[in-house]
């Protein structure tokens, strides 16, 4: 057996692999948030990081059917949906560096392999591609800013996608040393009805799949829809090479925020402390502030029912953040939100009312494209002349301006450039800079920018503050030509762009709440700090439900 050869840029940090097996969609985020969390209430600093196998260069050509919402970062960076969660649970901001994919891989060694960095030799999956792997999944440890690192890799193992990234787990293994790294494999152990029982042999070859790419599991985390008896645990201690306490039991929980206090219980950071020798943190995790907001997410005194209006509604994760979003909100009112998912496609005049019947609150939700554009400016139309709290978010802002525009300015034709080219009023229109960018996501305007509130507006009611910065991620802006008359007519711009005099949000004073944004709230809100435009649309919720 080789010896193991440190890797001398590897800083001080402790790296986790997190890995997943038998079927997709077992919560391997979850997990890693979950755990994020423990240690991070132990005063461990803590990052997350994930690698997803896909040949995109990022998720932001994808159609939300595809993978969910693209999570935007601070930096611009398009994300996977996974990041939103590290967030929202660790109230820490993700960089470009904590999602990579196989795409951005490829481009890198490619680009470099044209410019001659490999002086003749055949480029190769190993070395080539895995060392640039590995060189990435060192990098946030080489800070000095966290004390451990953990790395999400996507896909199943098996997948042909995802080897790349096991061998260049198995290679840092080897490389990082001893007591620095561990792998964590998330497997389901199935319940088969007719036999009454649970069955470990997808886990066990799960494992075995594992272990023949080079990785030996450390701690087994089993998802379950019942409890696992001890005689079975020591039955996948025994056929997978683990310790018995550290086959982890993940039961379903009736909110993901009860994960932590789940894993918690199973010793899931208790084992990790010790199996990495992590010096200096707590005796025991402080979840005080986070069992203060579940007691109040689980314990409303309050309820509301907010219509999601969309083009994506069928697919849940489509909207994740903003449904997340709404869960932190309520928390804070002592209110649960029941989010009632609307197809914008499906609303037309006549079953507008209907479809909107009995809610206290809509919001208009972002995307791209013409279809369902119509229905949004119906629904915009029907909460505006009816008293209804409504919230508008990027493509949301946009529709509240084109049906102000058609029904209270007289502009009858009035539409976005993108959806109608040729309309004879633009009142939503690309930036002159833009229109000569081709490549896909060239146009768009990415990443935090900072925005005015003016005094006394709701918005900077909300906020408490009039200077903030939120992240955006759209191509067409509010046209500065038709400002003067939206104010005239009773819109007001209550949020500036103070660089390029950019529309960010707009409001009508005289609406119990009628607030739309250019930007993306539903990013920036997390546990520890509810968005304070959710919180407040959700007080004007409930404030309406009483009237």
């Amino acid at each position: 057996m080789p010896d193991r050869t440190p890797t001398p840029t590897a800083a001080t940090a402790k790296y986790i692999f997190v890995t997943g097996g038998v079927t997709s969609s077992l919560g391997k985020g979850i997990i890693s948030a979950s755990l994020a969390k423990l240690l991070q209430a132990r005063g461990f600093r803590v990052t997350i990081q994930k690698f997803d196998p896909y040949i995109n260069i990022d998720p932001g050509t994808l159609n939300p059917y595809e993978h969910g919402e693209c999570y935007v970062t601070d930096d611009g960076a398009e994300t996977d949906l996974d990041l939103g969660h590290y967030e929202r649970f660790l109230n820490v901001p993700t960089s470009q560096a904590n999602n990579v994919t196989t795409g951005r891989i490829y481009d890198h060694v490619i680009t470099k392999e044209r410019e001659g960095a490999y002086l003749g030799k055949t480029v190769q999956v190993v070395p080539h591609i895995t060392d640039e792997i590995k060189r990435r999944m060192l990098l946030l440890g080489q800070t000095g800013e966290f004390d451990v690192v953990i790395t999400e890799i996507g896909g199943s193992i098996g997948d042909i996608e995802s080897l790349p990234f096991v061998e260049s787990v198995r290679q840092l293994r080897w490389e990082l040393p001893e007591n620095s790294s561990l792998v964590i494999h998330l497997t389901l152990l199935p319940y088969l009805k007719a036999a009454g029982e649970l069955k470990t042999k997808p886990t066990q070859h799960s494992v075995r799949d594992l272990r023949s790419a080079g990785l030996q599991p450390d701690i087994l985390v089993c998802r379950s829809e019942h409890p696992i008896p001890a005689e079975m645990r020591r039955k996948i201690a025994l056929f997978c090479n683990v310790n018995i306490n550290s086959v982890i039991e993940s039961l379903d929980a009736d909110s993901i925020y009860s994960v932590p206090l789940l894993m918690l219980k199973e010793h899931l950071d208790e084992r990790v402390i010790k199996k990495l020798k992590l010096q200096g943190g707590t005796a025991q995790p402080d979840l005080e502030t986070w069992k203060d907001f579940l007691g109040r997410l689980k314990n409303p005194t309050e309820e509301v029912t907010i219509a999601l209006v969309g083009k994506y509604v069928e697919l849940p994760d489509a909207y994740k953040s903003i449904n997340e979003a709404f869960v932190h909100a309520g928390a804070q009112n002592e209110c649960k939100v029941t989010v009632r998912s609307i197809q914008s496609d499906h609303i037309n005049p006549d079953n507008v009312a209907q479809l909107l019947h009995g809610v206290d609150g809509v919001l208009v939700a972002p995307g791209f494209g013409e279809r369902g554009f119509e229905g949004k400016i119906l629904a915009v139309k029907h909460v505006r002349e009816n008293g209804i709290p409504f919230f508008g978010i990027c493509l949301g802002m946009q529709v509240a301006v084109v049906e102000y525009a058609r029904n209270v300015l007289g502009l009858s034709e009035a539409s976005s450039t993108e959806m109608n080219p040729q309309t004879p009023a633009p009142v939503i229109a690309m930036m002159e800079e833009q229109k000569n960018i081709t490549q896909k996501g060239g146009t768009m305007r990415l990443g935090a920018y900072d925005c005015e509130l003016r005094r006394g507006s709701k918005a900077a009611k909300a906020y408490g503050r009039n200077h903030i910065s939120e992240r955006h991620r759209h191509r067409y802006e509010f046209n500065n030509e038709y400002l003067k008359q939206f104010e005239e007519a009773g819109m007001i711009p209550s949020g500036i762009n103070p660089d390029t005099g950019l529309v960010e949000v707009v409001e009508v004073p005289n609406h119990p709440w009628f607030v739309a944004g250019q930007f993306h709230p539903e990013l920036k809100s997390t546990v520890q700090n509810p968005h304070p435009l959710f919180v407040r649309f959700v007080r004007a919720a409930i404030q309406h439900r009483k009237v």
